[in-house]
């Protein structure tokens, strides 16, 4: 970490941190919430790594109230929440669960109280156990079914919510819960799960219309991207760095902003006007990073077209990911470079890392590597900002730590220590430095 001072950012800058559902609120069986694809993932023996389910969590159904009071001492203008699909619509169709919408209707207006802007996710995969029942995001009426959903919340929220954004990483969702298996719903379809990311693509851009008609706006996507680092220099390696830079990069891209579906990804089951739907205009584009990919040639007769190889010479977080804030610069700059006037406003909606984070003896938790993180990151974004990229805002994944999906509760991302046995909320010195040095400059 530089000790050189912050550089300031543009005014109206909007200072946030993020947050999912699933992974704080807990209140699994409360006001009529019904099973999501999670609690059926979470409750198969051998799925999480220590067999923990976010059935309780950070508890934050029931604790709201201190969330919002530990945001309004941080400072921030912004709170990135989800809204959990089951706890509106239980079985993912028909009318919408009153007492699951009045929750979100108190966090609103508590959010708005504090002077934070609600910006409300409406799908961090947690699908409703039924819809995938019925086929999940591998058949073509769940978009429709989200794009039900969302007028649903909108009709209750939108002359609140100051920025909706539809989906969450809809490239890891695919990948991971479709594509290896490690994610809820635990398919293994590898390239066979490209249908999920055109129908996540369509609801997508059915929901923007639904939010549109409500007259809720602005809209976003949160996509997860990750700047492709070639460990080789043959054509072969080149090739293999194209294609994982346009699964995991452009095919979530392309086609919001109008060009379709990248070489190689035409088979997805595209119907007429589907391609339009999904290129709806959205007034911010969500960013989501965490590090780099290396990738290089794959070996004959593998069955994908790269090599994932791990980068090394770059400090590791408590995910073994590599830390690498030039990444994020890389990245901006590639989006404003690539897109040019197609590419709407830029907001970081997550960026941050897991450490072993535990209280000294007196109680106090010390993050100096999360700190280091933040710092060099929130500089890249103000370095791509001087290299003309229009970037309005920076999200602190997470607020909390958190019940970490196949990780369960063995990975803390927080500015906020939570001890899960008592629910005690401790502020790690990571909040000091984020209030204190960006956002109350």
């Amino acid at each position: 970490m530089t000790t050189a001072p912050m550089p300031a950012f543009p005014a109206g800058f909007r200072w946030g941190v993020s947050t999912s559902a699933y992974q704080i609120e807990g209140g699994a069986d409360a006001d009529g919430r019904g099973p999501s694809i999670w609690d059926t993932f979470a409750h198969t023996p051998g799925r999480i790594v220590d067999g923990s389910t976010g059935d309780v969590a950070c508890d934050h159904y029931h604790r709201h109230g201190e969330d919002v009071a530990l945001m309004a001492g941080l400072g921030v203008s912004a709170y990135r929440f989800s809204i959990a699909w089951p706890r509106v619509q239980p079985g993912g169709t028909g009318a919408a669960n009153p007492a699951g919408l009045d929750f979100y209707d108190r966090l609103v207006d508590d959010l708005l109280a504090a002077g934070i802007d609600p910006v409300a996710t409406l799908f961090h995969w947690d699908l409703p156990q039924p819809l995938e029942d019925a086929g999940g995001w591998l058949n073509r009426d769940t978009a429709h079914r989200f794009a039900e959903y969302a007028d649903l919340v909108a009709a209750r929220l939108g002359d609140r919510v100051k920025l909706w954004i539809t989906l969450n990483e809809p490239f890891i969702h695919m990948s991971l819960g479709h594509g290896t298996g490690v994610h809820a719903p635990g398919r293994f379809l590898l390239f066979d799960a490209l249908p999920v990311a055109h129908h996540q693509l369509l609801g997508h851009g059915l929901a923007v219309a639904a939010l549109r008609a409500r007259g809720s706006s602005p809209v976003a996507i949160a996509n997860n991207y990750s700047p492709v680092r070639l460990l080789g220099g043959t054509d072969a390696d080149r090739a293999a760095g194209a294609a994982y830079d346009a699964l995991h990069n452009r095919l979530f891209t392309d086609p919001l902003l109008g060009r379709g579906y990248p070489p190689g990804f035409e088979a997805a089951p595209v119907r007429d006007g589907d391609l339009d739907i999904i290129a709806a205009p959205i007034d911010v584009l969500g960013v989501n990073y965490y590090n780099p990919t290396g990738i290089r040639a794959p070996e004959e007769d593998a069955p994908l077209p790269f090599e994932m190889v791990p980068l090394e010479g770059y400090p590791r977080t408590g995910f073994d990911w590599p830390v690498v804030p030039g990444g994020l610069r890389d990245l901006l700059t590639w989006l404003h470079d690539t897109y040019g006037e197609a590419l709407p406003p830029i907001q970081i909606t997550e960026s941050g890392c897991a450490y072993d984070d535990v209280p000294d003896a007196d109680g106090r938790v010390h993050d100096p590597e999360r700190i280091a993180y933040l710092d060099g990151h929130l500089r890249a974004v103000r370095a791509a900002i001087d290299d003309g990229v229009d970037v309005t805002g920076y999200f602190v994944w997470s607020l909390l730590d958190n019940w970490e999906w196949a990780e369960g509760f063995t990975k803390r991302f927080g500015l906020v220590h939570v001890d899960f046995d008592t629910q005690v909320r401790t502020p790690k010195s990571s909040y000091a430095w984020y209030r204190d040095q960006v956002v109350r400059r």
